[in-house]
């Protein structure tokens, strides 16, 4: 691990594109000890002036949709363009044992071989909303780093994955066809959040159905509150397997930040974002604090939980 000496070092090297030094940067970030967290405000606020220039899209969806296979496909379109790719891939981790597998690099073999990509897998911890604590962090590295595109790919589509939404600029829902009623088992909010649904897996024998799909999910973003101002969410198909239709949907993606970028809500939206990282490391700082300067009365308090002894919320109002 760096020590703080070291930081203008692996900041130069960082922002010459070294993969290497990306990669140890994202791991200082990540890292909970507390003495690393210095030098890693260190390397934040060097990188930071080289920040801001890629496109960052997040996507998201329901298990078995195809996302790192999608991923790949897309990487692997962008890289051949010349455009390099990074992608930070965030695996569950168990509430038990605490471990996470952090697979993506073998699910997405031919892409984590390109020399243009750059591929990260990170457990999600505790951290709600699909992304990992520092994923925010890791973006910004890899945009210091020369990469044109980040990909986030969340853990899957649940009640709280939508904290991705809060720091790309394009968030896509990836689902697929055939289980029936198509808006089953997936939560509204996280359609609502969508710029861009698409439905994976439309070849051979689930073409069709992939196409009703489609028109399907169509309908449902017709009559629902699009979440960027000045931009009608789609819903299109691809076989990411096949590599068919995924131009298109990165063609729709470019179109997008273009539409954006000319009516003034791109650059609007990444300041929101700041404010948003703000609140959100706000409020996880002075949870931190205040649970290390009141753990003995914490735990009191949770014991008489524990033993029926006080209710829960007025545990909370003695405690505050």
């Amino acid at each position: 691990m760096r020590t703080p000496s070291d930081i203008p070092k692996l900041a130069s090297r960082l922002l010459e594109g070294d993969r290497a030094a990306l990669a140890q940067g994202i791991t200082l970030v990540e890292s909970r000890a507390v003495k690393h967290q210095a030098p890693a405000r260190e390397l934040m606020q060097a990188i930071l002036p080289h920040t801001g220039g890629a496109l960052r899209v997040g996507l998201t969806g329901t298990p078995g949709a195809g996302k790192s296979t999608f991923i790949e496909a897309l990487g692997g379109l962008l890289c051949e363009r010349g455009q390099r790719v990074a992608v930070l891939a965030v695996d569950p981790t168990s509430s038990r044992s605490g471990g996470s597998i952090l697979g993506d690099k073998t699910r997405m073999e031919d892409l984590s071989r390109h020399e243009n990509a750059f591929i990260r897998p990170s457990p999600s911890g505790t951290s709600l909303g699909g992304v990992a604590a520092r994923t925010r962090e890791a973006l910004l590295l890899c945009e210091a780093g020369g990469y044109d595109v980040v990909l986030v790919e969340t853990v899957g589509v649940g009640q709280s994955e939508t904290a991705v939404r809060t720091m790309t600029d394009f968030f896509l829902l990836l689902q697929i066809s055939g289980g029936g009623d198509e808006l089953q088992g997936i939560k509204k909010g996280v359609i609502e959040l969508a710029d861009a649904i698409v439905v994976n897996k439309a070849d051979g024998d689930n073409k069709l159905r992939a196409e009703q799909a489609k028109v399907e999910y169509n309908k449902v973003l017709h009559f629902l509150q699009p979440f960027t101002s000045g931009w009608t969410p789609k819903a299109l198909t691809c076989s990411a397997l096949e590599g068919e239709g995924v131009a298109a949907v990165w063609e729709l993606i470019e179109h997008f930040r273009d539409t954006l970028q000319a009516s003034g809500v791109f650059t609007e939206r990444r300041s929101e974002q700041n404010v948003d990282w703000f609140d959100s490391l706000l409020k996880a700082a002075v949870m931190e604090r205040y649970t290390r300067e009141h753990t003995e009365r914490i735990n009191s308090m949770r014991a008489a939980v524990k033993a029926g002894e006080l209710p829960v919320t007025v545990a909370l109002d003695q405690l505050l």
